[in-house]
């Protein structure tokens, strides 16, 4: 028999495989707790270990990180002989039966497609876990908060290195949808529930989100609320994939075009000018148009008690994910006379200098 047969492996079962863990990746609501843990103890078992004396639940990832910093005796971490070796063995028996090539086509025809977003997400929640615990504890110091050397961010990313992602695992779950009964407890658990925490004498297991909102290219995305939350309020809010504070959010409803025109982020500033709309801003703003070349549109703005506003629109060649082109708005000195100017200018040259090969 050939060694690819025993794999099972069509384009059909594939496909079917990533549909079925894209649902999961993106699933919110109660978790089946039954079931859940039914497949930690079956991961534990797998792995040649003692079941867990006990099973705590989480309403969130933060929620979980406290309880496990809570815990007095959880026993060392397990994630190595409960996720990663099974996961490296069963990637090693894989590939050797498909060899590179194959491995390669069937990772990109299953997990590939997923990898991104999940890795994305799962990067975003941590960033979210530690703002929020470190906020908690600091009393929200920007300065404390954003320290990456401060203790309590340590201590909170040191725990995070002990999850097993559960549902946003969905990647690599896709590529071994069926093939090894080693992963059939991290499958259940994924299918099931949240992030959880392996230890020697407890595993420590969330719920999934209630909401998750994202748009077209896969990322997080929203503008009257949280992004991704979960039971217990802990939220992540997000416009088209960046990160915005909850309150800024809130003030997008209210923005005026002297609100945009003071902000002084150009990341936020170009959410405000997405949200209210360019057009919109540049009438309501009585904007002149001054000057079109090859790099762009110059704008000019007069304001009555304060130097003029200029920016050069211009637009991304590069598409986004979801094939559209991304306009930015490049705030420039009030002597910019040309959109070339302005564009070198922020580059740091004069406009007989600038040669874009990609104008980005």
């Amino acid at each position: 028999m050939d060694k690819h047969e025993d794999l099972g492996d069509t384009g059909m079962n594939r496909t079917t495989a990533q549909d079925t863990w894209r649902a999961v990746a993106a699933a919110t609501g109660p978790a089946d707790r039954a079931a859940a843990e039914a497949g930690i103890r079956l991961a534990y078992r797998t792995a040649g270990l003692a079941e867990p004396a006990r099973v705590l639940w989480a309403d969130s990832p933060l929620a979980a990180v406290a309880l496990v910093r809570g815990l007095t005796d959880p026993g060392r971490s397990v994630r190595e002989e409960v996720r990663t070796r099974p996961w490296a063995e069963e990637r090693r028996r894989v590939h050797d039966a498909l060899g590179p090539a194959g491995w390669a086509a069937h990772w990109q025809a299953t997990g590939a497609g997923l990898w991104d977003l999940t890795r994305a997400l799962a990067e975003r929640i941590r960033a979210g876990v530690t703002e929020a615990a470190t906020a908690a504890v600091t009393g929200g110091s920007a300065a404390a908060v954003t320290d990456g050397s401060g203790q309590e961010a340590t201590a909170v990313r040191l725990v995070l290195l002990d999850a097993v992602l559960g549902q946003h695992d969905a990647a690599w779950l896709a590529a071994f949808d069926g093939r090894g009964e080693r992963l059939a407890g991290l499958a259940a658990v994924a299918a099931h529930a949240g992030w959880w925490w392996p230890y020697e004498n407890v595993a420590v297991v969330c719920e999934r989100p209630v909401e998750l909102h994202r748009d077209e290219a896969g990322r997080l995305d929203r503008g009257d609320g949280p992004a991704l939350a979960y039971p217990d309020g802990f939220a992540l809010h997000a416009w088209r994939g960046m990160p915005v504070a909850a309150d800024f959010l809130a003030g997008l409803a209210d923005l005026t075009p002297e609100r945009i025109r003071a902000e002084e982020n150009a990341e936020l500033r170009r959410v405000m000018l997405e949200y209210y709309g360019y057009d919109r801003y540049l009438a309501a703003s009585g904007a002149r148009h001054e000057h079109r070349d090859e790099t762009g549109v110059l704008w000019r703005v007069e304001l009555a008690d304060d130097e003029d506003v200029v920016m050069v629109e211009v637009v991304n060649s590069t598409p986004e994910p979801d094939g559209s082109h991304r306009t930015y708005w490049l705030r420039v000195p009030p002597s910019t006379r040309t959109a070339r100017e302005g564009v070198a200018w922020t580059f740091g040259l004069d406009s007989a200098a600038y040669e874009p090969l990609v104008q980005t």
